[in-house]
């Protein structure tokens, strides 16, 4: 696999997207991009968010009068391949810390690879529970999908929609998928009183869903709780939607594309789930929406809105930014073990950082605290239906 630097477009595109601005420069952050799998729709456009928070950075001043720079390693969303690039990274490329790896999948192997290495190592999007909790150099800014969907359930409960029964549909062969199918969905559901009264399964990449649907149907449930990634989402909601199955679909931030209503259209109507970004909740979050949308546009992808995980990983570049000054981290490669480990404590004393999704902080399980946001579909657009603080 081909390390990268800036890699998720095209040569040609980037020069348009940062202007040149890739020069010699003095410290140097990893990335861990997931440019296929079932996930690769979501992680395509997250290393221009990254960009955003360099420029930004580099624009006030940088690190002590030192600027960033990002080296990439595409995993191709597969496990091994992202073992690969964090020990590239760490002992090849001497980086400072890591962004990424984006799925629990990779996460899994990383994360113990990464306290071997001695260097954090941070996702914008794993979610199955306790995956940085065994770990001192693993962190997570994103929080676990039991504490998302919690919510997801308390909303509707609160805004009295029918929630009394559900069936649940997920994929088997992504490590998130099965555990939102197999756990957090139906836990967190029955815990709210909704009876479960089946579920079907199915691969990532499966194109007919018919058998599946027809089996939801004859199930008659107000809820389908979907465990899976945004592409077997939407072929399971048209599919639905064929066969008269008018249920509301539920999930967690596993299909959170900002395209997704949008590529769902009426079919998704009615489609709720968690995100830790909206861009209604501050004029930064707005601002950082804009430039987000004009910087894809300019590499050639079009876009109506800004995900999680794109604000995620912002974040996570400006989160490492406040560590590197907190350490005084200089770049040193004699100092680079001793500073590794300074960026590490100072993340983990990191304390209600005022970030693009809100105050951030982490838990001792590695895994930021942060306000999550209740989201329904209509119309191809997205509607903010509840707002809960972090840690509730």
């Amino acid at each position: 696999m081909k390390a990268k630097l800036l890699g998720l477009v095209s040569v040609t595109a980037l020069s348009a997207l940062f202007g040149g601005a890739a020069q010699a420069q003095d410290l140097t952050l990893g990335y861990l991009p997931a440019l296929a799998g079932p996930f690769a729709t979501l992680s395509r456009t997250d290393e221009i968010a990254a960009q955003i928070a360099i420029d930004e950075i580099n624009a006030g001043g940088g690190i002590g009068g030192k600027k960033l720079k990002i080296v990439s390693f595409d995993t191709g969303g597969k496990p091994d391949q992202a073992v690969v690039g964090l020990n590239k990274l760490a002992e090849d490329d001497k980086v400072l810390a890591v962004i990424g790896p984006f799925s629990s999948g990779e996460c899994r192997v990383v994360f113990p690879a990464g306290e071997r290495a001695g260097i954090v190592t941070m996702s914008m999007a794993s979610s199955a529970p306790k995956l940085a909790e065994p770990f001192t150099y693993a962190l997570r800014n994103t929080s676990d999908e039991g504490y998302m969907f919690r919510n997801v359930m308390k909303t509707l409960q609160d805004k009295k929609y029918p929630v009394a029964t559900a069936a649940i549909a997920y994929a088997t062969d992504d490590v998130i998928s099965k555990t939102m199918g197999e756990i957090v969905l139906p836990n967190v559901m029955k815990a709210a009183g909704t009876e479960i009264k089946g579920s079907v399964t199915f691969q990532t990449q499966a194109f007919d869903m018919a058998p599946q649907v027809s089996q939801l149907k004859e199930m008659a449930t107000d809820l389908v709780g979907v465990g899976s990634g945004p592409e077997a989402a939407i072929r399971l909601v048209q599919e639905m939607r064929r066969q008269g199955v008018k249920s509301r679909l539920v999930a967690g931030s596993t299909i959170g594309d900002s395209e997704l209503a949008k590529r769902m259209g009426s079919d998704g109507d009615g489609t709720v789930i968690p995100t830790t970004f909206y861009s209604g909740v501050s004029d930064k979050a707005k601002a950082f929406e804009a430039e987000m949308i004009k910087r894809a546009k300019a590499a050639g992808i079009e876009r109506t809105g800004v995900s999680q995980f794109e604000a995620a990983t912002y974040d996570i570049v400006q989160f490492y930014a406040y560590a590197m000054r907190q350490a005084k981290v200089t770049g040193d490669p004699a100092k680079l073990a001793e500073e590794r480990t300074a960026i590490r404590d100072a993340l983990r004393a990191m304390s209600a950082y005022p970030a693009l999704e809100g105050p951030i902080s982490f838990g001792k399980n590695g895994d930021a605290l942060k306000p999550v946001y209740v989201i329904e579909m209509h119309g191809g657009a997205w509607t903010l239906i509840g707002t809960h603080p972090a840690g509730l």
